[in-house]
């Protein structure tokens, strides 16, 4: 693999789903955002007993940058082997409905037994933005071709970077540099040139 293809092998689009359920029994008014250990996670959606929530497969962050290397089904091959990590298959966005009764919903119960006899409503299926090279975004314009700006790979972060990211993508399209913010360290040179741009407060 030459260093030009790092790039188009970082960022990936994983599915993820949320689901929604009714339990008039559940915590209420008073349920936070919560995180469970093992990875399932819910909130309050309104206020009359309906909740949302879901589960993301476990990373494998042993590897790091090792995954950008790495073609996506041999990668998912060593997960199972290695990590029992059942990532969904990224070209199909139907909802597994299993993966909540088999997977999230024993956890859940777990966490509040009055989910026991949650009754679910809804649900959708969505892109996790993931760049494996780092887990960092990777904004400005693309290496190789010409007039191809992304903001892109944030892994998680997207929703709080956002508003700085899309000023500074857009200061570079309209006036050519970053002005607000120098974000040069979240360009593609570093995914070219093999360097990781680690955040160790994490």
């Amino acid at each position: 693999t030459g260093q030009g293809e790092y790039p188009s092998r970082s960022v990936w689009g994983f599915p993820r789903y949320v689901f929604t359920w009714h339990c008039p029994n559940g915590p209420g008014l008073s349920c936070p955002f919560v995180i469970d250990t093992s990875g399932a996670y819910f909130r309050r959606d309104g206020s009359a007993g309906n909740y949302l929530g879901g589960m993301s497969p476990p990373e494998v962050s042993p590897w790091g940058p090792l995954r950008s290397f790495t073609p996506l089904f041999f990668i998912r091959h060593l997960q199972s082997i290695f990590f029992q990590e059942e990532e969904p298959d990224p070209s199909d966005l139907l909802v597994d409905h299993n993966y909540f009764q088999e997977k999230i919903w024993p956890r859940l119960a777990q966490r509040v037994p009055a989910f026991e006899s949650l009754r679910v409503r809804g649900s959708w299926a969505g892109y996790y933005d993931y760049n494996t090279f780092d887990q960092n975004g990777v904004l400005g314009p693309h290496p190789r071709l010409e007039n191809l700006f992304l903001a892109a790979g944030f892994s998680g972060h997207g929703l709080q970077h956002a508003p700085a990211a899309g000023r500074a993508l857009a200061e570079l399209l309209i006036k050519g540099r970053y002005e607000t913010l120098d974000l040069r360290r979240l360009g593609w040179d570093r995914l070219v040139e093999g360097k990781p741009l680690e955040e160790r407060s994490v």
